[in-house]
C-alpha cells in the first residue's frame, strides 16, 4: 500500500514522488530479475548455440509504466494543497499501479513455465531428418514440401502493414490454411504433429521455420542460421489476408511487387527462387503439373541451369498456361520464366547457374531473412528495455 499524504503546504508531497519511483522500481527489479534468472536457469542451446530466452510482454510492461508515470505527474502537477483534488487525482496512480502489478506478475508467471521445459533441439533436428524419407511420397522425400511449408508461412509478411510472417503459424487456422496457394500443406502439417506433441514447448512457428531449414540442409542446401523464439497465434484472426504469396501464372511485375513488400532485392529474389529446384507442382492442388528438375529432391542449380539451357515451349493440355521442354518431361512456370525474360533477373540467374558455391551462400542468407520476417526474438526485445526510471520520470515533468 501507499502511506497516506499530509497536505500542510502548497509543496508537492515528496511521498508521492517515492511511492511512485518505488512501485516502478519494483516492477523493472521484478521484470529483470526474473528475465536474468530465467536466461541462467534455461539451458535450451541449438545446433548453433542459440539459447532460448522467454519472450517478455514490453509493450505490456511499457505501457503500464509509462500510464503509472502519468497518472502521476497528472497528480503532480495539479496539486494545490488541497486534499479534496488529491483524492480526486488518486484513481490516475493507484489504477495504474494495480495495472502494472498485475502485468508484472502476469510476466513471471510466463517465464516460470518458460522455465520448465528444456529443449534439446539437436534431438528436435534429429526427428525431423528421421521423417523425410518415404518412397510413397511424391519423388521419396518430403524434405521439398516442408520448405515450401516454411517459404508460405514467412512469405506473407508485409513491410508495410508489419503483419503475416512466420510468427504465429496462423496457417493452422481458416481461412489461411484454405488459401489457394497452401493446397497440399496440411500434409507437411500433418508430418510434424507427432514431433509438436513430444515437445510441447516449442511453438508451430519454431518448427515449421526448422523443419523447413532442417530439409534443405539434409537435401545438400546449404547450413542455414535458424534460432528459436517465435510464438504461435491463438486464434485465426491473425491471419494475414489472401493474395499475398506469389501468383505462379504472372510475371516480373508482380513477382516483384510481392517479394518487395517483404523489403527483397532482386537478387535474393533469384536466390530464394532457385528452390524451384525441390519438388514438383500437383495438379490437384495448384493446377500445374510436373517437376522443375530431374533431380527433385536435391538442393542443386539445376533450376537455373533448365532455366538457361533448355528450349521451353508452351504446353498444350487441358490444365493451366505452363511451359514444357522437348521431352516433357520437365515444366516451367509463367513466372519462372519472367527470369530469363526480364534482364536484371536474368543476370543473377546466370551468375547463380555458373556458381553454386556463391548461390548456396546468397540464399542461405535470404532464407533466414525470410524465415525471420516480423519476428521480434527474445535478445532484440532486450534491447528495447524501458529507459531509467528517474529519466522517465523526469522527461515526462519536462525536467532536462
Amino acid at each position: 500500500g501507499f502511506a497516506r499524504v499530509k497536505h500542510h503546504h502548497s509543496t508537492p508531497p515528496l511521498s508521492l514522488f517515492r511511492s511512485t519511483v518505488l512501485f516502478l522500481s519494483f516492477q523493472e527489479m521484478a521484470l529483470r530479475t526474473a528475465s536474468l534468472l530465467a536466461t541462467r536457469s534455461l539451458s535450451r542451446v541449438g545446433t548453433h548455440g542459440a539459447r532460448v530466452v522467454p519472450r517478455v510482454n514490453n509493450t505490456a510492461s511499457r505501457t503500464a509504466s509509462r500510464a503509472f508515470i502519468l497518472g502521476s505527474a497528472r497528480s503532480y502537477s495539479s496539486y494545490s494543497g488541497s486534499q479534496t483534488q488529491s483524492k480526486n487525482n488518486l484513481p490516475y496512480w493507484m489504477g495504474a499501479g494495480a495495472l502494472g502489478v498485475g502485468l508484472a506478475v502476469y510476466q513471471l508467471n510466463d517465464l516460470k513455465k518458460a522455465q520448465a521445459y528444456d529443449t534439446n533441439w539437436d534431438e528436435v533436428r534429429k526427428e525431423i531428418a528421421a521423417v523425410l524419407d518415404n518412397e510413397n511420397y511424391d519423388d521419396g522425400s518430403y524434405g521439398p514440401v516442408l520448405v515450401r511449408l516454411a517459404w508460405h508461412a514467412s512469405g506473407t509478411y508485409s513491410t508495410f502493414s508489419h503483419d503475416g510472417g512466420s510468427n504465429g503459424a496462423t496457417m493452422r487456422f481458416c481461412p489461411e490454411s484454405k488459401h489457394g496457394a497452401n493446397a497440399g500443406l496440411a500434409v507437411a502439417r500433418d508430418l510434424l504433429e507427432p514431433i509438436k506433441r513430444r515437445h510441447p514447448e516449442i511453438s508451430y512457428a519454431d518448427l515449421w521455420t526448422l523443419a523447413g531449414c532442417v530439409a534443405i540442409e539434409e537435401m545438400g542446401g546449404p547450413k542455414i542460421h535458424w534460432r528459436p523464439g517465435r510464438t504461435d497465434a491463438q486464434t485465426g484472426d491473425a491471419c494475414p489476408p489472401d493474395g499475398r504469396l506469389p501468383d505462379a501464372s504472372q510475371g516480373q511485375d508482380h513477382v516483384r511487387a510481392i517479394f518487395y513488400r517483404m523489403g527483397f532485392s532482386d537478387r535474393e529474389i533469384v536466390a530464394l527462387v532457385g528452390a524451384h529446384a525441390l519438388g514438383r507442382c500437383h495438379k490437384d492442388r495448384s493446377g500445374y503439373d510436373g517437376p522443375w528438375t530431374r533431380a527433385p529432391t536435391t538442393f542443386s542449380t539445376e533450376f537455373f541451369r533448365e532455366l538457361l539451357e533448355n528450349k521451353w515451349t508452351l504446353r498444350k493440355w487441358d490444365g493451366p498456361e505452363q511451359y514444357t521442354d522437348p521431352t516433357g518431361e520437365l515444366m516451367m512456370l509463367p513466372a519462372d520464366m519472367a527470369f530469363v525474360r526480364d534482364p536484371n533477373f536474368k543476370k543473377f540467374v546466370e551468375m547463380y547457374a555458373a556458381d553454386e558455391d556463391l548461390w548456396f551462400a546468397d540464399f542461405a542468407q535470404a532464407w533466414t531473412k525470410l524465415i525471420e520476417l516480423g519476428v521480434e526474438f527474445p535478445e532484440e526485445q532486450k534491447k528495447k528495455c524501458p529507459l531509467n526510471l528517474w529519466a522517465q520520470l523526469q522527461h515526462l515533468l519536462g525536467k532536462k
